[in-house]
């Protein structure tokens, strides 16, 4: 079974291994967004970042909206976490939830705040 946007997650995977391999562990999350956002340009990767992802019910959009860190190729979203206590249940309930609000089938958490970074791929 193949697996879904293989391609398209090493791709962006490849690109948090060389934000890391620069940078390291130890800056806030916003500092990994910015070297991750150049390394999506320096790529040409297509991207959105911070895109306020609507929520429906019953046809009506909430007022409440999620904001993603990173949209990628229409169909994958990015989480960025600097957390020394690594990927928890908290981290991957709010990316389900924002996979869900943005109708994608694949999220990944990056996590830069441990001595080695940490990926989790999940799928709707």
């Amino acid at each position: 079974m193949e697996l879904l946007h293989k391609t398209e997650v090493y791709t962006i995977v490849g690109c948090c291994i060389e934000v890391w391999k620069i940078l390291g562990y130890g800056f806030s999350e916003v500092v990994y967004k910015d070297a991750m956002e150049q390394e999506f340009l320096e790529n040409d990767l297509p991207f959105k970042r911070e895109e306020q992802l609507p929520v429906f019910y019953k046809s009506r959009v909430l007022k409440h909206r999620f904001n993603a860190d990173f949209s990628l190729f229409d169909s994958i979203i990015v989480e960025v976490k600097a957390s020394d206590e690594g990927i928890n249940n908290q981290t991957v309930s709010q990316i389900l939830n924002y996979i869900k609000a943005a109708g994608c089938k694949v999220g990944l958490i990056i996590n830069f705040g441990k001595s080695r970074m940490e990926y989790k791929r999940l799928i709707m």
